[in-house]
Parts: structure tokens; C-alpha cells; sequence
């Protein structure tokens, strides 16, 4: 045994801080952005004091920001920028990482933001700021302000903000109080107030047509408005309460949708004027916001439910579906455990009573199997709330039958019958397992599946415990007297501070007592061979490693521990900022999962021993553990991606890295050997059937826009174009001589296909309308390009195509056999030099394959 480390390193050495899931939205408005260059839309969604993007293709995460000081509490985002609200301070964000401005200006804290061309617009309950914004943001600076605006929050308190389609430099602004107001933000003057409806305005949204926004009310009403003729062209009535959010279709269907705090979706014609769709509990919480994505059937939504949604319209009568989603618990998970021996997957029970597995791999194997229902699910009258089961209070699985019947088994809280799932399907089982005659008021505590995957254990508040068959859901024995109890374990196993642990791989029963110590029980010879001390809080979870040698335990003292059995002594020990409710170690031992109070992710710790050699010394009685910060999320390599059009700055290579290297084309090959084999390649692709007819002439001939009908006229190939360039600039280029214009003839090739550099090259003698000059011309440049070492293979190629088809001419002209002559010296040193590296690093290599080292 080592003795006690005097000076133990801060934090912990035995686990690093990995990754977070389950972690994808919060109850802020997402932002979604359009990428110019990838032709791929965004969703920026806020989890605390981070923002992350997701591509809504896949729904992958490709960004995570840098962490704010304060919860982030709106959110907004243009071309270049994506602006986040933390309290009176807003903040500017570069591809979507790093902060790159700040905007001060605020005493109370920013409800609305609304980028507008070279400004931003924020607003409080009482003060509206427009900030300047830098045309390049490339460093942490602050910006200027342009214009403030000062409101009595007693007769327009600001509650909504958007800019009309095509009103330059003008912004409209909802109150509270029901009334609008338009403002030119350029000469800051109030050009018309709208009185309103009597009704405080929650939303404004844009509808696809000039001049008519969509404004969505407190009492539930939508109404149609055109702002230039302040004239009301319709309006609807929501039952669910207030409008949370308004969306347009711009894909054709002139369909409009409104979002309720109860998670409803309303999908309403503006043509007929009525309601053609609706779509219940769409979230668990308050939809947040919604977007439908321009010139697509599909609405994108997140709320406060912890899950991001992507709905199609291809159903029937204009209703949705789920086309994909990431979504997590809605309230803290309580209880976690490996699924499997892989330790891929992660199963965890929460709060909102659903069951969902983790993926450690990627969030595209997430599964939920979703939430309870009771047996009377076929009884009519019976409301949502009413059918769903409690929350899961404790939950075992095994991997060993899972394909054949369910290997899920759970406890309710206050419940008798426990449920099984099915994990493959993802979905609840059909046996709801309760023993025969229950005594009053007893319920399920805790459960267990044999190792085999056959028969499920379930323990009672009364102190029976009862085998039922997994595949046929039937009793098939107990174990105590449930008249007597046994041992007196009802009370203890009732108990919420309770935690009991066996390892299979040791035969060690860990147990916990009322005195925040841990007991270590040896099953084979029934006695406590360990004692450990030193919890200051209820234990609420423990786990083994899979060999059994440590003790892992999490508490309310915001500490977790690790044990070691054989020397009996504290080994690692670090505190969180949240308490850890629940600990899994995963069965290959890589990672261990831990769940917190008040959060809604599963956490990811790195067993570091597996990585390298961790020198573990028993800490002193009276060691002061440091805090570990908690594991954020990270972004998925195979996901990662440039998301704002600014981004695009990544390192380049130079294009010569030193001159007295050589640098190929980086052409596909085909592009230059095929160039001396071009009459073979045509032979062999001789077409068999002769040519068609050309197509007739189109029945409406194309015409130019105008008062005045003009036919086009037709335009020159881009072929003929690029042709009549290439002659006129070689003579261009070489009369400068200089290294940039002998790069435009080389540039112009390099986009060639063989055939057509074969007939460029054809085309420089005077036969095939160019002139004699533009030969030595083609000569100097190939000069050029083996004395900078760039193309080095298309200038062999290129040269030997050139004296194919030119070779006769060439032996009749002095000064080009002149040049050749030089061209053959240049070619020759060159060729030395390469052909002695190559040799150099052949010999070299043929050494280390055969010598005895």
C-alpha cells in the first residue's frame, strides 16, 4: 500500500471531462441562417450560456460557442453574425465560436433583437438601441451606438419588433398595450402609429406578400394586417391561449402556422379562411419558436422540451410529420445505466417520465422510448395527461434476449405494476408485471433482470420480492412473507436515500447507511469486509468498475469518489458545481456517466488509466477536493463544417512552397497523359449510329425583356470564346514578360479537356489561323513554367503534344529551333537533379527494406 499523498494534484487524476448529451434547446427563439457557398440552411438554438448549430439536413451538431458570463436570453442572426443577449449585455458572435463585438447600452435586460443591413436593433421594456455594425469584424471590440429611442413602458412597452419586406431603414414595433408603431430608424422619426386592437401583441412576423405582417395577439388572435393601407384583411381565433409564434409557407400553399404555450401547432388557409390542420403536442413545453424554410415544405421548430423537430408537409389535407429530430430529457434524468456490454449506449429515466438511451458514438443512434401509458389506454374520455404514467423511479435492462422478447424492466413512482420496454422497438412492452392479491397500499421500489434475460426480480414496499417471466409477463414465484415483511427491509428499501449495488464480477454487495458510510459485503462469506467514510451528504448513487477493483459514489455533497477495494482507501475525490443524482461506469470501463440535479444532460467523464499510466496514492482524511467544471458538448468531426459566409478564411497552401522544388497540377491524370493518344481514344469511341437531326426550333422563341419585342440573337460557344482569348493573350502575355501574365495562357489550358487543348495547340501555326509567332511564344512559356517548378507534369505533356503536331514546322524556323535548343539544356538539368533525388531516396529506402537493424 502507498502511503498518503501530502500534496494530491487539484481536481481529479483519475477522470477527465469528455462531452455532455442530451443537451439541444432551451426555451430562447433558434435563429436559422442560410450558407451562400454550401446552399445549406442553419439552426443556431441556445443551452444556457452557449450557443449550438445544427445543419438542418441531418440535424448534426457542427458549432459550439464560446461560453457567455450570464444565460443567454435572446437570439438573432445574419449573413455574417450571430448576436446573443445575456442580460443588459449583447454579444456578436463569429462563425458561430468566438465573440467578436459587444454592445453596451441597457439598464434592464434585452428582450429583442432584429439585425437590420448595417445595424442592430435591441430592445428593454423601456429603451430601443441601434448599434453600428463593422463591415469586417475580425477582433474583441465594442461598438458605437447610432440612435436611441426612449418608450414609457406605461403606454408602449416594446413586446415585439420586426422589419417590413422592402421598407428601407424602417422597423415596426408591437406593444404590450396592443398598439404599433412604425419607425425610420435612419432619421429617427415615428412615421405612423397603429392603434391597434386592444390586445397586447405578442409576435409580428413578415407574411410572403409586400405590405401584410402577421400579428399574433395575448387572447389568441391572429390577425392579417396591411400595415400601407392600415386596413385588416382577416384574422383567426386559437383556443390554446397566447400566439408564442407566427410562420408563413413560402413554398406555394398560402398557409400560415401559430404556435401555443401548451406545445400545440394551428395550421390555418389564408385562402379559405379556416383551420385545415392541426398538430397536438408537438413538444411537451411551449414551442419557442418556428420557422418554415424558405422555398421548402418544412418547418423547423425548438422549445423549451430540450428537442429540436423538423416537420413535412406531405400528408393528406396539409397536415405534417416528423421528419427528424434531437431531443432530450425535459426535466433532469434521475437514474442512468449502460445498455449492453459495449458501452456505446446510455439508458436514462427523468423527471418528465420518459425513457431514453444515449448514444456514446453519435446523436443519430439517440432513441426514446418515450413515455408510459397506463393499461386503461382504451377507455374513452381519458385526457393525454391522464393516460401517462409517472416518472420512472428505478429501471434495469439486459442485452442477452432483447431481440427475442422485452429487456427492460421499471418501477413507478407510486406504483404497484411495474412496466416492461422494448428496446429495439422503442417502445413500452405489453406486460404491466403485478403479483397476485397486493396488499393496500404497497408499490414496486425496485427491480432487476436476471443475468440470462429470462425472469425479472421485483421488490415491493412491502418486502416481497417477485419472479415473473419476461416473455410470457407471468408470476412465477416470490420470496418472503409479505404479511411478516423480511428483515425489516420495507422501510429501508421505501426509503429515498436507499442505494444498494452488486458486482457480479467480485461478489461484492455495496450498501449505504444512514451515516453516509458505505458498506462493502462479501456475499461468499457474508461479511463487511470494507468500511468507507467520508460523504458530508445523502449517497445517492454507486457503481462498480468492471473488474470490480473500485467503488465509485456520488452526493449531495457535490462530491464524487472512487473507492479502491484492495487497499480499502480513497483514491480520487472532485467536487461538480451541481450534485450528481445518479453514476454509471460503462462495462469496457472508458467512460463514466454521471446525472446532476437541475441539468438535463448526461455527463461524459474519461477514465484516464486507460490512456496512460495514473499514479493513484490513498488521499488524507483531511483532503479539500477541487472542483471539476462539467463537461460541455462537443462537435462531431464528421459534422464540423464552416458556417457563416466570413468563415471561409481557412489556411490555404501556397501554391509553391519553395522554388527549388517541383509541384504537380493536381489534375486528374486523364486531363494530360491522354494527350498523345487522342487519335486512338477517337477511333476507339467511334460513334456506331449516325448523328441525329437537330431539335426544332423551340414554338415560342425566346425574347428580351422590354416594351419592345426583340428576339435574342445567339451567342457565341463558351468554347469559341475561351479560343479567341487564348490566341490573343499569348501574344499579350509574353510581350509584358513577366511571371503573372505568363500564368494566364497556363491557367486557361489547365480548364481544357484534352481535345480541346489538342485543337488549341493545332491552331497557333498559321494554317490553323494563328501565326508563326505565337510558336515561340508556346515555347517560352513552357521555359517559364520548368524554371518556376509549378505544372511540372503538364509541361512535359503540353511540350510533347507541341512538338507532335508541330515538329515539321518548327525545323524550319531558326529562332524556334533556338529556343528549343535552350528548352533541351533546361530540360536535361532538370531531369539530372530530380532523377539524383529520386535515386537518393530509393537507395535509401531499399536499405532500411533489407538491411539487419
Amino acid at each position: 500500500m502507498f502511503p498518503p499523498d501530502p500534496n494530491p494534484p487539484g481536481g481529479s487524476s483519475l477522470f477527465s471531462g469528455f462531452r455532455v448529451l442530451g443537451l439541444y434547446s432551451n426555451h430562447v427563439p433558434h435563429a436559422v441562417r442560410f450558407h451562400q457557398k454550401h446552399r445549406e440552411f442553419y439552426l443556431v438554438t441556445v443551452v444556457g450560456k452557449c450557443l449550438h448549430t445544427y445543419n438542418v439536413n441531418r440535424l448534426g451538431i457542427v458549432a459550439v460557442s464560446n461560453s457567455l458570463s450570464d444565460d443567454i436570453t435572446c437570439l438573432a442572426a445574419d449573413r455574417m453574425l450571430v448576436f446573443a443577449a445575456a442580460g443588459k449585455l449583447v454579444s456578436a458572435f463569429a462563425r458561430n465560436k468566438e465573440v467578436v463585438m459587444r454592445y453596451n447600452g441597457h439598464r434592464q435586460e434585452v428582450r429583442l433583437l432584429l439585425p437590420l443591413g448595417d445595424h442592430l436593433i435591441s430592445a428593454d421594456s423601456t429603451l430601443s438601441i441601434v448599434f453600428n455594425l463593422p463591415i469586417m469584424p475580425c477582433s474583441l471590440r465594442h461598438s458605437d451606438v447610432y440612435l436611441r429611442l426612449q418608450f414609457d413602458p406605461n403606454t408602449f412597452d416594446v413586446s415585439a419588433m420586426m422589419h417590413p419586406s422592402t421598407y428601407m431603414n424602417k422597423v415596426l414595433l408591437g406593444s404590450s398595450q396592443g398598439a404599433l408603431q412604425l419607425w425610420n430608424i435612419k432619421t429617427s422619426k415615428l412615421l405612423f402609429t397603429f392603434r391597434g386592437w386592444s390586445m397586447g401583441v405578442t409576435v409580428l412576423q413578415q407574411s410572403p406578400a409586400v405590405d401584410v405582417v402577421g400579428v399574433g395577439t395575448a387572447t389568441g388572435r391572429i390577425i392579417i394586417h396591411n400595415i400601407r393601407l392600415d386596413e385588416t384583411l382577416m384574422s383567426f381565433t386559437q383556443d390554446w391561449g397566447p400566439i408564442s409564434w407566427l410562420a408563413f409557407r413560402t413554398d406555394g400553399p398560402p398557409i400560415v402556422a401559430s404556435g401555443s404555450p401548451q406545445g400545440h401547432i394551428a395550421f390555418w388557409d389564408l385562402e379559405r379562411r379556416q383551420l385545415v390542420a392541426q398538430q397536438r403536442h408537438a413538444h411537451s413545453t411551449a414551442i419557442a419558436a418556428a420557422t418554415f424554410l424558405h422555398g421548402e415544405p418544412l418547418l423547423v421548430t425548438n422549445g423549451a422540451d430540450n428537442a429540436i423537430k423538423v416537420w413535412i408537409f406531405d400528408q393528406e389535407g396539409g397536415g405534417a410529420r416528423l421528419l427528424r429530430s434531437r431531443q432530450g430529457h425535459s426535466a433532469p434524468p434521475t437514474t442512468i445505466h449502460h445498455h449492453g456490454n459495449d458501452g456505446k449506449n446510455i439508458l436514462s429515466a427523468g423527471q418528465d417520465g420518459t425513457l431514453q438511451s444515449f448514444s456514446t458514438v453519435h446523436e443519430r443512434f439517440n432513441k426514446n422510448l418515450g413515455h408510459g401509458e397506463k393499461e386503461q389506454k382504451k377507455k374513452k374520455g381519458l385526457s393525454y395527461e391522464e393516460l401517462r404514467l409517472p416518472s420512472i423511479l428505478a429501471f434495469s435492462s439486459a442485452a442477452a434476449r432483447q431481440s427475442d422478447w422485452d429487456g427492460i424492466v421499471a418501477c413507478h413512482r407510486g406504483r404497484l405494476a411495474a412496466t416492461t420496454w422494448n428496446y429495439q422497438r422503442c417502445t413500452m412492452g405489453a406486460h404491466h408485471l403485478q403479483p397476485p392479491s397486493p396488499r393496500r397500499d404497497t408499490v414496486a421500489t425496485a427491480v432487476d433482470i436476471t443475468s440470462c434475460g429470462n425472469f425479472a426480480v421485483i421488490g415491493s414496499s412491502s418486502g416481497r420480492v417477485d419472479v415473473y417471466n419476461l416473455q410470457s409477463g407471468l408470476h412465477r414465484g416470490c420470496y418472503g412473507d409479505s404479511e411478516k415483511g423480511v428483515m425489516n427491509c420495507s422501510s429501508v428499501i421505501a426509503d429515498s436515500h436507499f442505494c444498494l449495488f452488486f458486482s457480479v464480477v467480485s461478489g461484492m454487495l455495496a450498501l449505504v447507511l444512514d451515516d453516509f458510510t458505505v458498506l462493502v459485503v462479501d456475499i461468499e462469506t457474508r461479511r463487511v469486509v470494507r468500511k468507507f467514510v467520508g460523504h458530508h451528504g445523502n449517497i445517492n448513487d454507486m457503481t462498480f468498475s468492471p473488474d470490480g477493483r473500485w467503488l465509485v459514489t456520488v452526493a449531495m455533497d457535490c462530491t464524487i469518489r472512487t473507492w479502491d477495494l484492495p487497499s480499502g482507501c480513497l483514491v480520487d475525490c472532485f467536487l461538480v458545481a451541481m450534485a450528481p443524482v445518479g453514476v454509471s461506469m460503462s462495462p469496457t470501463g472508458d467512460f463514466l456517466a454521471t446525472a446532476h440535479i437541475d441539468s438535463l444532460g448526461v455527463y461524459l467523464w474519461t477514465n484516464k488509466s486507460l490512456c496512460g499510466p495514473v499514479g493513484l496514492r490513498p488521499l488524507p482524511a483531511d483532503h479539500q477536493p477541487a472542483t471539476e467544471t462539467l463537461p460541455g458538448v462537443t462537435v462531431d468531426q464528421s459534422e464540423q463544417e464552416v458556417t457563416s459566409e466570413e468563415g471561409d478564411d481557412a489556411y490555404k497552401s501556397a501554391d509553391q512552397l519553395g522554388a527549388e522544388l517541383v509541384t504537380l497540377s493536381l489534375l486528374p491524370k486523364s486531363r494530360w497523359k491522354s494527350l498523345l493518344y487522342l487519335d486512338d481514344i477517337k477511333k476507339k469511341n467511334k460513334p456506331v449510329a449516325p448523328p441525329l437531326a437537330p431539335p426544332a426550333a423551340p414554338f415560342f422563341l425566346p425574347t428580351l425583356p422590354g416594351l419592345t419585342p426583340r428576339f435574342t440573337s445567339p451567342t457565341a460557344t463558351e468554347q469559341e470564346t475561351q479560343v479567341q482569348h487564348l490566341v490573343s493573350i499569348l501574344c499579350k502575355c509574353f510581350n509584358k514578360n513577366s511571371l503573372p501574365a505568363v500564368n494566364c495562357p497556363v491557367l486557361l489550358l489547365k480548364d481544357f479537356g484534352p481535345s480541346a487543348v489538342s485543337v488549341e495547340l493545332t491552331c497557333l501555326t498559321s494554317e490553323g489561323g494563328g501565326a508563326s509567332s505565337l510558336l515561340l511564344a508556346f515555347i517560352h512559356m513552357i521555359e517559364h513554367m520548368l524554371a518556376s517548378g509549378r505544372d511540372f507534369d503538364l509541361a512535359h505533356s503540353y511540350l510533347a503534344l507541341f512538338l507532335k503536331l508541330h515538329l515539321r514546322s518548327l525545323s524550319q524556323d531558326t529562332f524556334a529551333m533556338e529556343a528549343l535548343l535552350r528548352l533541351s539544356t533546361q530540360l536535361e538539368a532538370g531531369w539530372a537533379e530530380l532523377r539524383a533525388s529520386l535515386d537518393q531516396s530509393l537507395c535509401l529506402l531499399s536499405y532500411t527494406k533489407s538491411a539487419l537493424l
